[in-house]
Order: structure tokens, then C-alpha cells, then sequence
């Protein structure tokens, strides 16, 4: 049983089980999934601060919060007892274009290599930790919302919002992988 947990699950498989999802937090209570949200309702419960945007009833949404240390909790409890001990399997020509880089260490799918304190303080570590943080915060922000909100909850719903959201976000990822990640990593 623990080996077929450790093995990826097929899409047919997870892509529903995310799915049910949607129906599931609509039929048990009216609730929207999302993530991104999820930060607001921290600050506005640790921060007394009279800032309007952190300014309404944030313990309507606290089950928010729970679902979210349920995903780290989840995250936590996999690393722990359903690791897989053997190195990840990286497509060769992947592995061949990423050491012209520099970067042939990974570690739990995570390229050591790049993501780690002594790259923090390289230029190219900076640009890719911090300035990748910035950009995803702030693009969500901007959208009203993070790719999970929009792209699952949103077109389960049929909102065109979320559906030109979702495009963009989808063009983003391709401009930034094939685009902008081989410039920041020549740094």
C-alpha cells in the first residue's frame, strides 16, 4: 500500500479527487476554493492596524485557514512517512540542459543547486527566490486571485474572469519557462 502512495498518481486519478473538490466546499458550506486568500485573513486577524483592505469578518472565512495547514499538514506527513528514499529520475535531455546551467544537485524534486541560503545572496538566486516571490504575489494580487481560485473554482463556475485569468496565467508559465528562466539562469 505505501509503494502505490509514494508513486505519482495518474491524472485520471488526481485530477477528479482535486476536482470533487470544488462541489464538495459549495455543496458542505457555500465555500470558494482558493489559497492565495488565505494570507489576507492572517494579517487581518494578527495586524489591528486600521487598514481597510484588512478591515472585515475574517473569522467568517477561518475554515479557509484550516484547509490550508491541512495542505501543509499533508505536506509534512508525506515527507516524513511516504518519501520516496531514491533519487528523482530527471528526462536526460532535461538533466543535459539544466548542468549547462549549473545545476546538477536535486533534492526532493528542489534543484539544491539554485534554491538554497547561499544562493540567496547571488544575484541569480535573488532574481529567482525573491523577485519570483514578488512577481507571484503580486500577480495574484492582480488577478484577484491565485491559479487554484481561478482555474479550478473560477471555470467550475463558468466566470470569464477566471477563464482569462487562467489564460494568462498559462501564457506567463510559457514565457517564463522557455523565455526568461534561461536568461536568469545564465547569470
Amino acid at each position: 500500500m505505501t509503494e502505490f502512495i509514494q508513486q505519482p498518481w495518474p491524472w485520471y486519478v488526481a485530477g477528479p479527487l482535486i476536482g470533487l473538490t470544488v462541489p464538495a466546499l459549495l455543496i458542505l458550506g457555500n465555500k470558494s476554493f482558493g489559497i492565495s486568500s488565505s494570507l489576507r485573513h492572517i494579517c487581518a486577524s494578527c495586524l489591528p492596524a486600521n487598514i481597510p483592505f484588512f478591515k472585515y469578518n475574517w473569522k467568517k472565512e477561518v475554515w479557509n485557514l484550516f484547509f490550508v495547514f491541512g495542505i501543509f499538514l499533508g505536506g509534512v506527513i508525506t515527507m516524513l512517512f511516504f518519501s520516496d528514499p531514491h533519487p528523482i529520475e530527471v528526462h536526460p535531455d532535461l538533466a543535459k540542459e539544466l548542468a549547462g546551467y549549473g545545476i546538477t544537485n536535486y533534492s526532493n524534486l528542489v534543484p539544491v543547486d539554485l534554491m538554497n541560503w547561499e544562493s540567496l545572496f547571488t544575484l541569480r538566486g535573488f532574481v529567482m527566490m525573491v523577485g519570483g516571490g514578488f512577481m507571484v504575489g503580486f500577480g495574484t494580487r492582480y488577478a484577484g486571485g491565485c491559479t487554484s481560485g481561478h482555474s479550478i473554482m473560477g471555470i467550475a463556475n463558468l466566470q470569464l474572469p477566471s477563464l482569462i485569468a487562467t489564460v494568462c496565467f498559462m501564457i506567463g508559465g510559457f514565457l517564463m519557462a522557455n523565455v526568461l528562466l534561461p536568461i536568469i539562469l545564465s547569470l
